[in-house]
């Protein structure tokens, strides 16, 4: 197995291949598996990190990545479960986490997701920052089961907490928690590879991705597990930082606003010079975070 920098590469890299690449592009991805706690998995191929439960009753699954890699997927699944997948959650719509729907709809497994991810797959979408229509998703494809706020599984020995957030990375934003396990997955409101990519288009909102952290830590404490959406496994200190940043540089933001200066006059003001080397790297670069934040401050989703 890799090693863990080499899969936070990895992340960082593949965002935008995951977002924007034909589905068909794909021969070459390998699809990692790395044992997280308990009974909880993570696995990384391309496109958003995947939670996996393996137990008695069945494989449930946290998100699903694109359909190319569905056999990998599965075959991945099978070296640590001889048991189908019986449910798979959507975090929210994107298709680096919904992309495999279809072929795990069509055998059988029920999907679920909050009300606002149906909505989404069910209709075309256009996401602005990558320019990009997203036709309707197939019926086998849609979540079978959805919910406004929270749903509960009962299943492998582990209570499994499924909450929405408010608007964040989108409008459907769900984190997961596996209580026994101390395994929390963060969807897409942690990125853990560089400055997070904050959908206005989707109904993001950049303090919600504040709040959706503050909601995550909440549920963890020094022992937890954290998965991103994207980037490498982490703890609650890795949380903690994600969250501080944010508000430190949203706070930034907001305060020359506040004085009346323009985008231009704040991207020239360097905000995040001092979370550049470590938040710098990734899909969305220093001056995208601004203006995203700036936009989503002035409501311009």
């Amino acid at each position: 197995m890799r090693k863990p920098i080499t899969l936070a590469l990895m992340a960082a890299i593949a965002v935008i291949p995951a977002l924007c690449a034909a589905q068909d592009d794909m021969d070459d991805v390998q699809v990692e598996t790395k044992h997280v706690a308990g009974n909880v998995y993570a696995l990384f191929g391309r496109g958003g990190n995947i939670g996996a439960s393996a137990g008695e009753d069945g494989v449930f699954l946290i998100d699903d990545e694109y359909a190319p890699l569905t056999e990998k997927i599965r075959n991945a699944l099978a070296a640590i479960s001889d048991k189908p997948v019986k449910f798979v959650i959507n975090t929210h719509w994107h298709p680096d986490h919904t992309g495999g729907n279809e072929n795990l709809g069509r055998g059988g497994v029920i999907i679920v997701a909050q009300d606002n991810v149906r909505e989404r797959l069910n209709s075309e979408q256009f996401i602005e920052r990558l320019k990009r229509k997203v036709p309707p998703s197939p019926k086998p494809a849609l979540p079978m089961i959805t919910f406004n706020d929270t749903i509960t599984f009962h299943l492998n020995g582990d209570t499994v907490t499924v909450t929405h957030v408010p608007p964040a990375h989108t409008d459907g934003d769900s984190i997961v928690y596996f209580h026994d396990a101390d395994v929390l997955h963060m969807g897409d409101v942690f990125f853990n590879s560089g400055y997070p990519f904050v959908d206005l288009s989707s109904g993001g909102d950049v303090q919600g991705m504040v709040t959706g952290a503050e909601r995550g830590l909440a549920l963890a404490d020094e022992n937890t597990r954290v998965i991103p959406g994207h980037g490498p496994l982490t703890d609650r200190d890795g949380l903690q930082a994600y969250h501080d940043m944010l508000a430190d540089i949203i706070g930034r933001v907001r305060e020359l606003m506040g004085e009346g200066k323009s985008l231009e006059e704040i991207q020239a003001a360097k905000l995040t010079a001092d979370y550049d080397d470590r938040w710098g790297g990734g899909f969305i670069d220093a001056d995208s975070f601004v203006a995203t934040i700036y936009k989503s401050l002035k409501g311009e989703g």
